[in-house]
């Protein structure tokens, strides 16, 4: 396969030419267009590589469309891969909660349905995307431990986060902000908020550290990607580091994600933050933190379409430094190289053919073409 008249974002520069593919390797990039007759017309059009998507949890509204509403496992799944590829996505981590309880993280069965959609899609090979699984390990609960052990042998299991999601810390250090996201979640009225609260707190002072150190060892001793979640000051990071996170998800302030910097922990912030302008939750912007420098991944979190729009208003924001192509890598590259996936994440030659063609008419970019492993599945 020939892709023709293309601006193709390389690692340091934007070339303009063709790319040629075979049995879904890039083998050749050229900086002329090709005189076949059978190659594709980009038609001047953006050439990306497939982007790497760490943490969404895209997949719930699939599974629950509606409160109280289960939707069958493989249709569920379809639709879900569906709308991943038609943002870019070519290799994706579904974020699967274990041990939140009111969104039926506390149960093996709830879990298995929607991770046991997740293997046998990709075992049978019906994706278009390549699916991988993320635990996301809410730590102030009994079963979570339990659960993780139960499930740590999972096929394709690429990365695991430690979350902690209890009042006064973190993401709601702020007491308002917790009772407002909390009650508008799960329409709580004050005296349900009051001891949903108390709960919570009394669980997390029970299980958080307990569940945090296992956890964290056994990922260590298997060798799988760990993740820290909502850090907001440097003794969170410095915790983190520590237990071998070399990811820190979301951090909430600017000296969080300064010292996950400086111990050598990619920074990871929502798409939407910066589709958005800024964190729904009250914490530090990802427009901040790149402007600082601060910024290595864009995840799109709970809007896989963020992802693609993001990148551009990166690149054609002043107040930071980013080119196109270290915008682009944010998606691509360095999600890729976070959990040891060293085949994809660029446009070179001997890397995998995951590729998005994008334009950006009337200033919107928009994805025309996809493919996975040199097939088009968009």
């Amino acid at each position: 396969m020939i892709i023709n008249h293309v601006r193709m974002v390389l690692d340091h520069e934007v070339v303009s030419g063709s790319l040629e593919c075979r049995d879904g390797v890039i083998c050749a990039i050229s900086d002329t267009p090709s005189r076949l007759p059978q190659a594709l017309d980009g038609e001047n059009g953006w050439l990306l590589p497939g982007l790497v998507e760490l943490h969404t949890d895209n997949l719930d509204k699939f599974f629950m469309p509606r409160p109280k509403v289960d939707w069958p496992a493989h249709s569920a799944m379809s639709s879900h891969d569906a709308l991943i590829v038609a943002s870019g996505i070519t290799t994706v981590l579904d974020a699967v909660a274990v041990g939140d309880v009111r969104d039926g993280g506390h149960r093996l069965d709830n879990l298995q349905r929607m991770i046991g959609a997740i293997v046998h899609s990709q075992q049978q090979g019906v994706n278009r995307a390549e699916h991988r699984l993320h635990l996301r390990c809410e730590l102030p609960h009994d079963s979570t431990l339990p659960l993780f052990e139960a499930l740590i042998d999972t096929q394709n299991l690429s990365l695991v986060s430690l979350m902690d999601h209890s009042p006064g810390q973190r993401q709601f250090a702020s007491p308002e902000k917790y009772r407002e996201y909390y009650q508008g979640k799960y329409h709580l009225n004050d005296d349900e908020m009051d001891a949903f609260d108390a709960d919570q707190r009394r669980l997390a002072g029970r299980w958080s550290q307990p569940n945090r150190l296992a956890i964290a060892a056994c990922c260590r001793e298997r060798g799988i990607a760990l993740a820290s979640h909502d850090d907001a000051t440097a003794e969170h990071v410095e915790e983190s580091y520590g237990l071998g996170s070399m990811i820190a998800e979301f951090p909430t302030t600017e000296v969080a994600a300064h010292a996950s910097h400086q111990c050598g922990m990619q920074v990871l912030m929502g798409a939407p933050n910066i589709v958005r302008g800024g964190s729904h939750s009250g914490n530090v912007s990802a427009h901040r933190l790149a402007a600082l420098g601060l910024l290595d991944i864009l995840s799109s979190d709970y809007y896989p379409a963020s992802m693609l729009d993001a990148v551009f208003r990166i690149a054609d924001d002043d107040s930071n430094r980013f080119t196109l192509s270290q915008a682009v890598a944010l998606v691509s590259a360095n999600p890729a190289r976070a959990i040891g996936l060293t085949d994809r994440g660029q446009i070179a030659e001997g890397k995998r053919a995951d590729l998005v063609l994008a334009h950006a008419p009337h200033g919107q970019v928009r994805v025309q073409h996809v493919w996975a492993q040199g097939r088009q599945v968009f």
